[in-house]
C-alpha cells in the first residue's frame, strides 16, 4: 500500500505533497502553488481526485492524483456559496459538501465524473457552521453549528437536496461549540470534538428507541490546564481502536482508547506537538499520525504505539506558511 500526505498552507497558498514511507518518514514529492488561500481538503472516494476549498474567491478546486506517486494536476473548479471552512464528500462520490462558518451555511456541489459542476442546494441559518459529515450509510448529513450548540441532521436526497430530519438536530451542552466529527468503523457511533470547552461527545447513532443519543462526554484537557480552551480536530484510526483530538492553545494532541464496540472512550495521555495544531490526520495502516503546526510552519510525524495508542515522534518537516489541513490518501 502506497500512502501520500497532502498539507495545505493558506498563508503561502501552497499544497505540499509527501510520500509516507513504510518505515516512518516523509519524502517531498511536489509543491503546488494554489490560486488562493487553500484551506480544507478531501480525497474523492475513488482516490482519483483531491478537492480543495480556497478563498477569497470562494471555489472548490479539483486536482487529479497521479496513481504512481500521488502528484497533483489541476483538473477543474466550481464556485462555492460561501467561504469554505470544511469540505467533504458523500460515499458514492456524487456530491461535495462545503460548510461555511462565516456564512452560517452548508452547500452541496454536484460532481460529474469526479469533477465539481454546480451548487444544487444551500441551507442557511447554521450559525458557526464548522463541518459537514455524512453518516456511514450515506443517508444523514451531520452539520455542527458551533454558535448554536447543536448538530443539525439532514437527509441527503438522490438529487443532492438536504431535507431536515425530525427531530432536526441534537443539542450539546451550552457553550460547548461542536466543531468536527468522526465515525466508528462499525457505523454505530459518532464522535464530536467541541471547540469552546475542549470536550468530546460520543453519539449513539440509533438507540433502542431509534433515536440519536449522547452517551458520554469527556474532558480532553489535562487536569491542571487553566488557559483558554480551543479544540480543533478529531480523527479515529481505521481499526477503531484509537481516537485523537487536538487543542490549539496548549498545542497538544489528546489520545483516547476506544472500547471494542465503540461506545466508550478513555483518555490515555497527552502528546505535546507543533505550535497551534489546527489540523492533523491518521494514516490508513493504523501506524502513523501527521500533525500540522499553524504557528510553527512545520508538520510532525508520529508513530502510533501499543494498546494505549501513545505517540512517538519520528520526524518534523518544514512546509508552507500557516499549515492547517492534513489529508492522507492510500492507493
Amino acid at each position: 500500500m502506497k500512502q501520500t500526505v497532502y498539507t495545505a498552507s493558506p498563508e503561502s497558498q501552497q499544497i505540499h505533497v509527501w510520500s509516507l514511507n513504510p518505515e516512518g518518514s516523509l519524502t517531498l514529492v511536489q509543491v503546488v502553488d494554489v490560486p488562493g488561500q487553500v484551506q480544507p481538503m478531501v480525497v474523492s472516494p475513488d482516490k482519483r481526485y483531491l478537492y480543495v476549498g480556497v478563498r477569497p474567491e470562494f471555489r472548490v478546486l479539483a486536482y487529479r492524483i497521479a496513481p504512481d506517486n500521488g502528484a497533483l494536476t489541476f483538473a477543474a473548479e466550481a464556485p462555492l456559496p460561501g467561504s469554505p471552512t470544511h469540505i467533504s464528500t458523500d460515499h458514492s462520490g456524487r456530491f461535495i459538501f462545503s460548510a461555511s462558518y462565516n456564512a452560517g451555511s452548508v452547500g452541496v456541489v454536484r460532481l460529474q465524473d469526479g469533477l465539481p459542476v454546480e451548487t444544487v442546494d444551500v441551507v442557511e441559518g447554521l450559525e458557526g457552521c464548522h463541518s459537514a459529515n455524512i453518516s456511514p450509510d450515506n443517508h444523514t448529513l451531520w452539520v455542527p453549528a458551533l454558535k448554536q450548540d447543536r448538530i443539525c441532521l439532514f437527509t441527503l436526497s438522490d438529487d443532492g437536496k438536504l431535507v431536515a430530519q425530525t427531530p432536526e438536530d441534537v443539542k450539546t451542552v451550552e457553550g460547548a461549540g461542536p466543531r468536527h466529527m468522526a465515525f466508528h468503523p462499525n457505523h454505530q457511533y459518532a464522535y464530536c470534538v467541541n471547540e469552546l470547552n475542549s470536550s468530546v461527545d460520543v453519539w449513539e447513532l440509533s438507540n433502542a428507541h431509534d433515536q440519536v443519543e449522547c452517551i458520554q462526554t469527556l474532558d480532553m484537557m489535562p487536569a491542571d490546564f487553566a488557559d483558554t480552551r480551543w479544540a480543533a480536530d478529531i480523527h479515529i484510526t481505521p481499526d477503531g481502536r484509537h481516537l485523537y483530538t487536538c487543542d490549539r492553545t496548549s498545542s497538544t494532541i489528546t489520545i483516547f482508547s476506544v472500547s471494542e464496540d465503540g461506545s466508550v472512550l478513555a483518555v490515555e495521555g497527552h502528546q505535546p506537538t507543533e505550535t497551534q495544531p489546527r489540523g492533523f490526520n491518521v494514516d490508513h495502516s493504523n501506524q502513523y499520525l501527521v500533525a500540522a503546526g499553524q504557528k510553527s510552519h512545520h508538520i510532525a510525524l508520529y508513530e502510533i504505539q501499543g494498546k494505549q495508542g501513545l505517540l512517538e515522534e519520528k520526524g518534523r518537516y518544514a512546509v508552507g506558511q500557516g499549515p492547517m489541513w492534513v489529508v492522507i490518501n492510500a492507493y
